[in-house]
């Protein structure tokens, strides 16, 4: 299987499956001398992991991360950082009824096409499971760009939306809810659809906003490699993710060039920022914002109908521990994807000119 591997300079590789004895990645590329914060790392990882609230899987996992090489004395060394984070309460006899059939929407068929083999419980290599670790090396991605910061919070869930303009959010309230919205009010209400979706057994779907401040001009590169394809291919490559748009998005199309340019301060800064932080594929130096379209969750616990390896019509619902909706949960994945794409780019930088 190719791909594993994300990165120019700043690379994570990941490995393991959901329901393998560990998953766990390799950071190639990091500068030595960065002093580490381990228990910021822990903390993100704590907000990704199941049974932290009603609304999310209750898969019980401590997600403690163990680092095998590349820190000594809390610095990095400059060597690969290899860490693993062990797999402690899977329950695979639920997937058994699924072993030779297709979970529609998922990842299931176009596995056992391509490889002619797959691993069905929890689905193996394609479950959010892998996530967590991106979420490490996320942590210490941002931690290498401070002080820009990344946060990303939940805008909504279903049609409940938060119409907030991003620039304008509370940024402080986002942990203060279990669904990582900012706006107390609004939280309550996704909450409570989200249980009700729950309840019948059904999914639903959201969109996760995220903004970084406080970065330089001149991160990106021109012609293929711009900053926002390169946000938008991290962002795409998160499981279950179904678009990204950045600056005006799609609504930018609805309005003429005269409202949408935005004009310059003598500062080198911009009136308005319909650009999203990002011209000609370069940051500008204003804050860059994104939101990311999250489906409902493929496994549903309602029948449906599917095939089966031999192509038979079959009947099947899904068991087991899963999420009603992902957005909660996806808040630091997409901030850890993004920290990867900054801090590539900032060590690119580096050797822009002299």
């Amino acid at each position: 299987m190719a791909g594993n591997t994300f990165g120019t300079i700043f690379k994570l590789t990941t490995f393991g499956e959901s329901h393998g004895t560990a998953i766990g990645g390799i950071i190639d590329g990091c500068p030595a001398g960065l002093e580490l914060n381990l228990q910021a790392i822990q903390k993100d990882l704590d907000r990704r992991k199941p049974g932290q609230s009603e609304i999310v899987t209750q898969r019980k996992e401590s997600d403690e991360v163990n680092f095998l090489s590349g820190i000594f004395e809390g610095k990095t060394t400059g060597t690969p950082i290899g860490f693993a984070i062990q797999n402690t309460n899977q329950k695979s006899k639920d997937y058994s009824h699924i072993q030779n059939s297709y979970r529609p929407s998922h990842a299931d068929y176009v596995y056992d096409e391509k490889y002619g083999v797959r691993d069905y419980r929890g689905g193996g290599r394609s479950s959010a499971r892998e996530t967590a670790t991106r979420v490490v090396a996320g942590a210490i991605a941002k931690q290498f760009l401070a002080p820009m910061t990344i946060n990303a919070y939940v805008s909504s869930v279903g049609s409940l939306d938060l119409k907030t303009n991003p620039s304008e959010v509370d940024l402080s309230k986002i942990e203060e809810n279990h669904v990582r919205c900012p706006d107390v009010k609004i939280a309550s209400e996704m909450e409570a659809l989200i249980k009700q979706i729950r309840k019948e057994g059904d999914t639903i779907g959201g969109v996760v906003t995220c903004i970084i401040k406080n970065l330089p001009v001149g991160l990106g590169e021109p012609v293929f490699d711009k900053l926002h394809a390169e946000l938008g291919k991290a962002m795409l490559s998160i499981n279950a993710v179904k678009g990204f748009e950045y600056g005006s998005g799609f609504k930018g199309t609805q309005i003429k060039g005269s409202e949408h340019n935005d004009l310059f301060n003598t500062d080198g800064s911009t009136k308005t920022n319909h650009s999203g932080g990002v011209q000609g594929g370069i940051s500008n130096g204003m804050n860059i914002y994104f939101n990311v379209a999250f489906k409902p969750v493929a496994t549903i616990m309602q029948n449906q109908d599917t095939i089966n390896s031999n192509r038979e019509q079959v009947e099947m619902q899904g068991k087991g521990r899963h999420d009603p909706c992902v957005v909660p949960r996806a808040v630091p994945i997409v901030e850890a994807m993004a920290a990867l794409v900054l801090a590539d780019f900032s060590l690119i930088k580096r050797t822009n000119k002299i």
